[in-house]
């Protein structure tokens, strides 16, 4: 399914340039929205705000490195089902091999999408480099969810580890029906080994009447 939504965002990469570059004349500075949005086609022969301009072997060898590290990173946020992850990378993805495709088959990027944000003149710029912004900041965001994902398992755990838990000492009263049955009971015990004296109690016969006829 990756794979599916990174040919279509490359196709509306180049379907948009192919429009664009079919008709410089027109698109040469078309206003949009005035004073803030137009379609001015250029020809970057370098990155992002012209930079290494006219190094066409060394950008498009970087590009095609970080497409494959892209693509490994993919791989593997499938596997853990990284939903944020993966879609960084499809959009990292496409925006890379649509500026790819300019270089190896035109020596520069078409661009066209002209904002003044504020009255500053932004450098002119594609729909694929719009996916690599917004992929980017996916994945920054990706970064920071899992970072605090994996420090609330060690504060619970240090928290867990360092709470003492002190059990209640339970006191058993016993009041004085007990202590009497107890002191009987270590009696008995001690007439049944012989240890205590068993004292017979003494019978004492009634005296006849003297009183009486012989």
């Amino acid at each position: 399914m990756e794979f599916i939504w990174i040919v279509i965002l490359m196709v509306i990469d180049q379907v948009s340039k192919f429009v664009i570059a079919a008709d410089p004349v027109r698109y040469s500075h078309m206003e949009i929205i005035p004073g803030f949005f137009y379609l001015t086609f250029v020809k970057n022969t370098g990155a992002a705000w012209s930079m290494l301009a006219g190094q066409r072997a060394l950008l498009s060898l970087i590009a095609a490195a970080a497409i494959l590290v892209m693509a490994m990173i993919l791989k593997n946020a499938r596997k853990k089902h990284n939903v944020l992850l993966s879609v960084a990378m499809v959009l990292m993805i496409s925006g890379a091999a649509g500026n790819l495709i300019d270089r190896l088959m035109f020596g520069y990027v078409r661009d066209f999408l002209h904002f003044y944000p504020f009255g500053y003149d932004f450098p002119v710029f594609n729909f694929a480099d719009m996916c690599l912004c917004v992929g980017v900041g996916i994945l920054i965001l990706s970064t920071i969810l899992e970072k605090d994902e994996e420090e609330v398992p060690e504060r619970n755990r240090g928290a867990k580890d360092s709470t003492r838990v002190i059990e209640p000492e339970v006191i058993r009263p016993i009041n004085d029906d007990e202590e009497s049955w107890n002191e009987a009971e270590e009696a008995g015990a001690r007439r049944k080994s012989g240890d205590e004296e068993v004292i017979e109690p003494e019978i004492i016969e009634p005296e006849k009447d003297r009183t009486g006829v012989d």
